[in-house]
């Protein structure tokens, strides 16, 4: 199934949902003087999409501009391939893409190439901040008392994470430097564990673990869904076939191309 098409189902957070959507812009026709004069007067702003009317052209920034003549035109001295993603991108997959190229702001542009909006990490990490919730945690223990016919509790604590047996079997490695990012700034969010009768089983922040553990983290904050008694849960039998066991046994893999991320060279190729 196209990302595109998933959008509405599962409620993940998209780009569209945390992007800009006015956003300040230049022309390729503008000057170099016309624009340098523009950056160096914001608090801002240290470049601009380069928008024909709001088709994606380009990006100028000031380095572009630092050694260009003032009366040089923009489209002479832009960044005309650049990464643009789709407004209808996972957020924590644009995430991603940001934390790989190492760029602070993402051009948003919708299917006919024209700008929709900017995406920046602070923006992406906002996000991140507001996915845990008490009410995703309740929905996830009526869930399993529902399923399963069992009686549940729910408790923020502090877990070990020697203690943890991962249900997940990769995390992606450019993602991991965003999460080590909020560990060190005392930004991230709390663990899901689902307490299986003594069997805690991480159901939720398996990149988070794997931050903290490159930076000696031992501990983190938790919701946890205590069962009455052990049952066999799905995900209980997914760490059982993958050979899941602790935090050393979840793979790091390199994120590939995503469907959704292009660049204004192929935009206008096609």
């Amino acid at each position: 199934m196209d990302d595109r098409s998933s959008g509405a189902n599962g409620g993940k957070p998209r780009v569209k949902d945390y992007m800009t959507r006015d956003v300040a812009t230049v022309s390729p026709d503008d000057s170099v003087a016309a624009v340098a004069e523009r950056i160096a007067g914001s608090e801002d702003h240290s470049g601009f999409p380069v928008c024909d009317g709001r088709q994606v052209e380009g990006f100028v920034s000031a380095r572009d501009l630092l050694l260009a003549d003032e009366h040089d035109l923009i489209f002479k001295v832009m960044t005309s391939d650049i990464i643009v993603a789709h407004p209808e991108m996972r957020i924590t997959d644009a995430a991603r893409v940001i934390l790989r190229s190492g760029i602070e702001r993402l051009p948003v542009v919708d299917d006919a190439g024209n700008l929709a909006g900017i995406i920046s990490n602070a923006d992406v990490i906002r996000s991140q901040i507001e996915r845990a919730t008490p009410e995703k945690v309740g929905k996830l223990k009526r869930t399993l008392e529902s399923i399963h016919g069992i009686e549940a509790t729910e408790e923020r604590r502090t877990v070990s994470l020697a203690e943890l047996t991962p249900t997940q079997t990769k995390v992606y490695t450019d993602e991991l430097e965003g999460r080590s990012y909020e560990l060190e700034n005392g930004l991230a969010e709390p663990l899901v564990v689902i307490d299986n009768a003594g069997r805690q089983l991480l159901a939720d922040g398996h990149h988070r673990v794997k931050a903290a553990d490159r930076l000696d983290i031992g501990e983190m904050d938790a919701y946890v869904i205590n069962l009455d008694r052990r049952v066999e849960l799905g995900m209980a039998e997914t760490a059982k076939k993958s050979d899941l066991e602790s935090i050393d046994d979840i793979e790091e893999v390199d994120y590939g191309h995503h469907p959704l991320v292009e660049t204004t060279e192929r935009l206008q190729d096609s």
